[in-house]
């Protein structure tokens, strides 16, 4: 009877080692997290070109108030957006370097700044943890190709965006050359 209990233990322990080896072959993301009306929301790395301090911004007419206006980013023109403000999460800046920080999303057809208040942090998550956001979606008046899903982390919820999608859906014109 010992044997065939240590025969189940000794198939407990090689299932939890095969656990263990297929959790490291799982495939990883890495993000960049930042706040916007103190939640957490996450990019995946690759859409970030950069990080820089936001520029002197110069206002464009008739666009929307959450388009802040455009910005000389290393040569290029690109408009600077406010999330905060187009997703309705924070009180309207009163002075717009409070948004001290830019993050420059980019792909072959999109350039554009997001406005961030504190510096962004990277973040490396299991792409099996994300809890995809099909249910979140329902709630929201954003487009279901715009969210990615939502992640725990430890105490922390934090909200992935496909920003590309985003702006694409958006319509808004993000460089000018």
């Amino acid at each position: 009877m010992s044997d065939k209990t240590e025969y189940t233990i000794e198939d407990v322990k090689r299932e939890a080692a095969n656990h263990q080896q297929n959790k490291e072959q799982s495939e990883l993301m890495q993000l960049i997290i930042f706040k916007l009306g103190g939640e957490e929301y996450g990019l995946s790395i690759d859409q970030i070109k950069e990080v820089v301090l936001t520029p002197k911004v110069a206002k464009m007419p008739q666009t929307p108030p959450y388009i802040k206006g455009v910005a000389n980013i290393r040569g290029t023109i690109i408009a600077i957006m406010d999330l905060e403000q187009k997703f309705g999460l924070g009180e309207e800046q009163e002075e717009e370097q409070a948004l001290n920080y830019t993050l420059v999303v980019e792909n072959e057809t999109v350039k554009v700044g997001i406005l961030v208040k504190e510096v962004p942090n990277t973040l490396t998550i299991e792409v099996d943890d994300i809890d995809k956001a099909s249910t979140l979606v329902q709630y929201s008046s954003l487009d279901a190709s715009c969210l990615i899903g939502v992640v725990n982390v430890g105490e922390r919820m934090i909200i992935l965006m496909d920003m590309i999608k985003l702006i694409e859906t958006e319509g808004v014109k993000t460089s000018y050359t």
